[in-house]
């Protein structure tokens, strides 16, 4: 799953109509560029795939000032709202350890309702679980990763790492059914 393709996508779609310049400034002040793959080459890139995708319509505007082609703009389509939410609800239920993914679905993560939210962020923490019973299945009963020398110390960082993501995603839930956040369909 594309981080950068789920950020393009929200981006275009808040804006409702935006050209290539737009999303990356977007993505940008969002901080993107830092912790995602968002840099200005994979979001033109993007931006164009997925109009070819028939993800989004292209209207040309005004030719440039500096004299190149006309600037495009991009609008998403029915088709591309059906993908965005698709790759929305995915990353916020799977157990995937990248970051970046997380971050660009917990960003864009008012644009559901709160309790659709919430419910994908339970399946988060149930994916997570099952991940973890997964790692610890595979160990002896009496396993100590102290011994187990660097194999050990992986074995540990996933496991620390999925109670730590269970642990803020937790906490996460909670803000929400506090009200945390304007969601859609709220006013």
């Amino acid at each position: 799953m594309s981080t950068v393709r789920l950020l393009v996508l929200g981006a275009v779609r808040r804006r409702g109509r935006a050209h290539g310049y737009q999303v990356r400034a977007d993505l940008e002040s969002w901080g993107a560029h830092e912790w995602a793959t968002a840099t200005s080459g994979s979001v033109y890139h993007a931006l164009k795939a997925m109009a070819g995708q028939d993800l989004f319509v292209v209207h040309e505007t005004v030719p440039s000032e500096a004299g190149g082609p006309p600037r495009m703009e991009y609008e998403i389509t029915v088709k591309g709202e059906q993908a965005y939410f698709t790759l929305l609800r995915k990353a916020l239920t799977s157990h995937d350890p990248r970051l970046d993914l997380l971050a660009a679905a917990v960003g864009l993560i008012d644009d559901l309702p709160r309790a659709e939210a919430m419910d994908l962020l339970r399946q988060r923490v149930q994916a997570m679980r099952q991940w973890q019973a997964s790692i610890t299945g595979q160990l002896p009963p009496d396993a100590d990763l102290d011994t187990w020398g660097p194999v050990g110390e992986v074995i540990g960082l996933w496991l620390h790492t999925a109670e730590e993501r269970v642990q803020w995603t937790e906490r996460l839930l909670v803000r929400l059914q506090e009200g945390a956040f304007r969601m859609a369909g709220e006013k």
